[in-house]
């Protein structure tokens, strides 16, 4: 096929514009549908409800003071009766036939076929499990971000949804705001041009990071089955620095600044941009320590064009993300003395003829020209709340559903890239930019003898007013192997994921 010059694209791209608007498939599929709410109470199950699981079920079933008559929960699980002790308190007020449960495992025994939905409100590493049994059996799926911890994990939600045909969300809230929508529309639109950078970061982890193993031995407290929060993961005794809030800051059960906080901030980048598998990517950080994700790290991935839009095209894009305190570069048009930093980060979009900026959960974009586009409004608002809407899409008609704002198919490929950018973090030592197969999920230019190791103890000490350092490291590993199992990992015995659908 001829290539089609610049000029003759846009000629192109303005006439289809005229017949199309620019709108795409799904949502012009979502306008056409009519759909009406069946006429039942969506049974739950609520899974993690402690921490950020209580904003999850509390967004599902409050309204103010009171009660949405459309939800009802049946039963309550969370590993730590201490941390969780004022939910389990009220939600059994609210619901006097809901049952507690120490374990997701005895819950689903018996009650799961009896739900309807699911919330999953865990730390990171237990994600995958519990919503793909949930999926595998037909339920509706509401889950924190990040999705899950691994790429393979994200990419079996993404199938098993799919084929289960049902309702879900992940719990990136910013996605079903006003701010998402008008990136999405001002870029379609042409209105910065095209893209071919994007710098992000957060202002996180507002937890400890970086750190050795605990040395110091503590008995598990009487309210914590700390087996059931150990979940698929290796077996480790209990310390009070993994949970109920630090777990994000250990490989084995999160995903560090990036896992947490990228799912609200790269969002827009992912959805505006119509990203889907990179082909490039490569990581730094701060001491790569072996259990513990470190104090800052920055990411680079390259993302292939992507098929053009009628007012603009997508070509090749590098996306950076940076942590820990690094801020990206200023763009030289910002006002001296104005932050970067809008609701915990944000991303900058580079197009050939002007900048966008836009904080976390997607507020607040600007453009630095100054204009205010008015743009199409091609994308579908939501009214009810990330959380209801959520409700919304479960009560409706499989047939005419309309996808919340962050179905499965949407985060399952977004989330994919999130992980990929720990992998890039935990493969730094290769000292090399990293080739992605995106279909098929794996690395594909990482020698075969080659070899990765990480820190267990920096041994730093002072003497006599002279620092020094004795560094111990893991043994080194075959660094095809230890990629494979970043990408898929393995579960502790009791443990097993549904099989790949096909």
């Amino acid at each position: 096929m001829e290539k089609m010059s610049r000029r003759s694209f846009l000629k192109a791209g303005t006439a289809a514009t005229a017949a199309f608007a620019m709108a795409p498939t799904d949502v012009l599929a979502a306008k056409s549908k009519k759909t009406a709410p069946k006429k039942t109470k969506l049974k739950i199950l609520g899974v993690g409800i402690g921490g950020r699981g209580h904003s999850d079920i509390n967004g599902v079933c409050r309204n103010g003071d009171a009660l949405y008559d459309d939800v009802e929960f049946i039963g309550l699980a969370d590993t730590d009766w201490k941390y969780a002790k004022g939910v389990l308190d009220e939600y059994k007020k609210l619901y006097p036939n809901c049952k507690l449960y120490h374990d997701y495992k005895t819950m689903y025994a018996e009650l799961l076929d009896q739900a309807d939905a699911v919330i999953c409100g865990t730390a990171d590493h237990t994600h995958a499990i519990i919503c793909a049994e949930a999926l595998a059996a037909g339920k509706h799926v509401y889950c924190e971000k990040p999705l899950t911890r691994t790429v393979y994990e994200s990419r079996l939600l993404t199938k098993l949804a799919e084929k289960a045909g049902v309702a879900t969300q992940m719990g990136n809230q910013g996605a079903s705001g006003e701010g998402v929508n008008l990136v999405c529309e001002w870029i379609w639109n042409g209105e910065i041009g095209e893209v071919t950078h994007v710098d992000a970061f957060t202002d996180r982890p507002i937890w400890p990071q970086g750190l050795e193993h605990p040395a110091e031995v503590v008995p598990v407290p009487d309210t914590l089955n700390w087996d059931a929060w150990i979940g698929p993961a290796p077996m480790r005794d209990y310390n009070p620095i993994y949970t109920p809030w630090n777990f994000r800051g250990w490989w084995d059960f999160g995903t560090g600044a990036l896992g947490d906080m990228a799912c609200h901030i790269l969002h827009p980048v992912f959805k505006a941009l119509k990203l889907g598998y990179p082909t490039k990517i490569q990581g730094s950080s701060t001491p790569l320590m072996a259990e513990s994700c470190p104090n800052a790290q920055q990411v680079k991935y390259t993302f292939p064009a992507r098929e053009n839009l009628p007012k603009v095209a997508m070509p090749e894009v590098t996306v950076t993300w940076c942590d820990g305190g690094l801020i990206p570069y200023r763009p030289e048009a910002l006002p001296a003395g104005k932050s970067l930093n809008i609701s915990g980060g944000g991303a900058i979009f580079y197009g050939t003829k002007d900048t966008l900026i836009v904080g976390c959960y997607g507020e607040s974009p600007y453009l630095l020209s100054g204009r205010v586009p008015n743009a199409p409004k091609v994308c579908r608002r939501v009214t009810l709340g990330h959380h209801r809407d959520w409700v919304r899409a479960c009560l409706e008609d499989p047939a005419t559903r309309v996808k919340t704002a962050s179905d499965f198919s949407e985060a399952g490929p977004f989330n994919e890239m999130v992980a990929m950018g720990v992998c890039a973090i935990r493969l730094q030592g290769l000292n090399q930019v990293l080739e992605w197969d995106g279909a098929n999920m794996k690395f594909t230019n990482i020698p075969e003898k080659a070899t990765v190791r990480s820190m267990i103890k920096d041994g730093f000490t002072i003497k006599d007013g002279h620092p020094s350092f004795n560094k111990t490291y893991t043994e080194p590993v075959n660094a095809r192997e230890f990629a494979a199992e970043l990408v898929k990992p393995k579960y502790r015995d009791g443990y097993k994921l549904p099989d790949m659908p096909v």
